[in-house]
């Protein structure tokens, strides 16, 4: 795998260069970024040597602070599409807050913003900066966007205090990466079909009924499962987000018309992800034309819709089913009772009233029920990250029912 080693300017730089030797240790090919400050603690000589790459260290010059030229000017762009993973270690207290804020006046934040692939930094300060609420806001921000931290470890710093602060050892470091990195591809040979978004209810022409659905929950588990090596369908009711890379979306706008998506796509998925949420009701006579005012009360008659993850559930043979429970009260007890009235694999419930959870943020509080008894309950973390644990409890089902005789499978 490409990595780019990101190094900023702290007392941990030099530790910087024996992870280049343990990265290339484990087959990686590795390009090292500088900051400035960087340069004042380790020389850029010293990593070119050891990785036989370039060192970039100015975002208008070439390698190593060279000449400026209009191949220096664009390589941060460059940088970004050939590399598989952005790891910063040392990361000062001053970089996390470039990232989160997104200022990018160097070659390594505008990297960061330039690259869409995975990033784990591993931070190292003095202990009071760590601790700060600034940087404690700045590296939540970061987590809510997918980002993977390296907690420093405590112990006696170069400041002379005590406390957290201290660069994380490379074996956590190089287990952070290696996680990061297999990832992608634990999911190869499976086949996922995901609903999203909200789905529409035409009243008349000009209405309709509908939810606060905003379908990033069930984007961010698509996205994440073709990273990881399925292939991927997404029935998706109207929103605004782009379709994932590497994900076949078909588009749908009503309740039914899902139906009908799941029901084409449904028989050759080996994993069913129902996120979306769907109208329960729709109105039962929609007027042709549009209703006008009155001034008198109006009674709109709602019927049921189809109930898609029970009625996809009940056919569900070898294939693992996981549908989501969007509650406001009782949240536990009613995700439990879904698990078992709707023959579903696995529940994922979040109270939608709680501050970071529910709809149209970035982040989510969930607990994972699982029909094996499992209960796993999960802080506050970006979507990416919620889909990156769901899908590994998939996995972990999968494990489980393909090693069971096949007369045991069917709907137990």
């Amino acid at each position: 795998m490409r990595i780019t080693l990101g190094v900023t300017g702290g007392v941990a730089a030099y530790k910087s260069a024996e992870l280049v030797r343990r990265l290339q240790q484990e087959g990686h090919s590795v390009q090292v970024v500088m900051t400035r400050a960087a340069r004042e603690f380790i020389t850029p000589l010293t990593f070119a040597a050891l990785s036989g790459q370039q060192v970039i260290s100015d975002l208008f010059a070439g390698a190593a602070g060279g000449e400026a030229n209009l191949e220096s000017a664009i390589e941060h762009i460059a940088v970004a599409q050939r590399t598989d993973l952005l790891l910063v270690a040392p990361a000062t207290a001053d970089i996390l807050a470039k990232f989160a804020r997104g200022i990018a006046d160097d070659f390594l934040s505008t990297l960061y913003l330039a690259s869409t692939a995975p990033v784990i930094v591993a931070p190292a300060m003095n202990v009071n900066m760590w601790q700060h609420a600034a940087t404690q806001e700045n590296l939540a921000t970061l987590r809510a966007r997918g980002v993977r931290i390296v907690e420093p470890g405590e112990g006696y710093l170069a400041c002379g205090m005590t406390g957290p602060g201290r660069l994380a050892g490379q074996e956590e470091i190089l287990k952070s990466v290696q996680e990061v990195l297999q990832a992608k591809q634990d999911m190869a040979g499976e086949t996922l079909l995901v609903t999203a978004g909200p789905t529409c209810e035409d009243i008349d022409p000009v209405r309709f009924l509908t939810n606060r659905s905003s379908g990033k929950m069930g984007y961010a588990i698509a996205e994440t499962a073709a990273q990881r090596g399925a292939k991927v369908t997404l029935v998706s009711g109207p929103t605004g987000l782009e379709c994932p890379e590497g994900v076949e979306r078909v588009g749908v706008r009503t309740t039914e018309e899902m139906l009908h998506a799941v029901q084409k796509h449904f028989p050759a998925s080996t994993i069913a992800i129902f996120a979306a949420a769907v109208a329960d009701y729709r109105v039962a006579d929609p007027s042709p034309n549009k209703i006008k005012r009155s001034g008198e009360a109006l009674t709109i008659r709602l019927e049921p819709n189809p109930d898609i993850l029970a009625t996809m559930a009940r056919e569900k043979g070898d294939r693992l089913v996981i549908g989501f429970a969007a509650e406001t009260e009782n949240v536990a007890d009613n995700a439990r009772q879904k698990l078992a009235a709707k023959n579903a694999d696995v529940i994922v419930a979040n109270d939608v009233t709680a501050e970071g959870a529910g709809f149209d943020v970035d982040s989510n509080i969930v607990t994972l029920f699982s029909r094996d008894g499992r209960d796993l309950p999960l802080p506050r973390m970006s979507k990416a990250e919620v889909a990156q644990r769901i899908l590994d409890e998939a996995l972990r089902l999968r494990s489980a029912l393909r090693s069971k005789p096949a007369s045991h499978r069917a709907g137990d």
